[in-house]
């Protein structure tokens, strides 16, 4: 027994030959609907002859794209702009409607869902300047009105939580419950923004907010600062982003412990919790040198010990470094470097990322 597995032609070859069929038959049928047809046949010229050949015997007159979505059960084009404002707008009240209205069209959902994450890729591919192929005009339209308002960025985020379920609806014996969740998903997720239009944004508006008062001072290159409380901690947060280069797990231990004393030379760190203050003790010697770069005189470092208030207790767990705590602990850093970005942070309730 051989097997012959052959190549799947493309939408644009397959609409082209379904013209000549229907040229040569004298046949009156709309551009949109073979483009519907050529995206159903899913590469296989035979399936689309096949399929044109169903739609034709069903009914009579002119072929239109309202004809071939009745006679294959295909998803209207309305209902995925439908679906489009209710993600830009953050409809979610908008969702169950959309599904109660695709099953009493008796649309598949599975289908339904594959229609929409070729409309996001439609929408990522005129976001960068491509061109969709396949699409009927009146899909076209659509997305070319929501494009503007859903940044790349947005988009892939969207087809990411696509990508995540999709195994799930393979999965499921209730589909209903799951589309809903997933377009609930995209229509409450919210914005990505880059950090520098929201920054440039609030020092454009009157009252922003101003420089914190230990804001470390302007010195000339090579001048290091006396080491004083107030200059220590002025630093605090470039003493924690050069750790950071170096080393996460260093930069993020760093960024929850306090300079509570200068003595002379002697800087004190006070960990963030009892779990901290063993790595810190390991790496006092890379503190003291990143210390150096912007205090005078050779600083040494003590890790003080976190006071118990008297009472013995049972030593803290330390704490499980995960993605969200170091994106945490970043902005944290982040903040302190920048007055701007920390007034933006509370303003509109950001989060970190990537």
């Amino acid at each position: 027994m051989q097997r012959f597995d052959f190549r799947r032609i493309g939408p644009h070859a397959i609409v082209d030959r379904l013209k000549q069929v229907v040229e040569q038959e004298q046949l009156r049928v709309d551009d949109d609907a073979l483009h519907l047809i050529a995206r159903s046949a899913n590469g296989g010229m035979r399936d689309a002859l096949s399929l044109l050949d169903q739609v034709l015997s069903f009914g009579e007159g002119p072929v239109t794209a309202a004809r071939v979505r009745d006679v294959l059960g295909l998803v209207p084009d309305e209902l995925y702009g439908e679906m489009l404002r209710a993600i830009v707008e953050h409809d979610a009240g908008a969702v169950f409607p959309l599904i109660e209205r695709l099953l009493e069209a008796g649309a598949d959902l599975g289908e339904f869902v594959n229609g929409a994450g070729e409309t996001l890729r439609a929408l990522v591919l005129v976001g960068v300047g491509g061109q969709p192929e396949g699409m009927t005009e009146g899909l076209l339209a659509v997305i070319r009105t929501y494009a503007p308002q859903l940044p790349p960025a947005d988009v892939v985020r969207l087809l990411t939580i696509l990508s995540e379920s999709e195994e799930r609806l393979s999965r499921s014996a209730n589909t209903r419950l799951l589309v809903e969740v997933l377009l609930l998903r995209w229509a409450m997720m919210d914005r990505t923004v880059e950090l520098s239009d929201v920054i440039n944004a609030l020092k454009s508006t009157p009252g922003a907010a101003s420089p914190p008062p230990h804001s470390p001072p302007s010195l000339p290159p090579g001048q290091k600062l006396e080491p004083t409380l107030a200059n220590v901690r002025s630093v605090w947060a470039q003493v924690v982003a050069d750790a950071r280069t170096r080393s996460p797990m260093l930069g993020s231990l760093l960024a929850e412990a306090e300079v509570v004393a200068v003595d002379g030379r002697v800087v004190t760190l006070r960990p963030g919790n009892v779990g901290h203050a063993e790595g810190l003790e390991r790496q006092r010697d890379a503190i003291a040198q990143s210390l150096g770069r912007y205090v005078a005189e050779a600083p040494r470092v003590k890790i003080a010990a976190r006071d118990t208030g008297g009472t013995p207790s049972p030593p803290e767990r330390p704490e499980r470094m995960t993605e969200e705590r170091a994106n945490a602990e970043r902005l944290k850093t982040l903040r302190a470097k920048d007055p701007t970005l920390s007034a933006a942070v509370d303003a509109l309730d950001l989060e970190l990322l990537e």
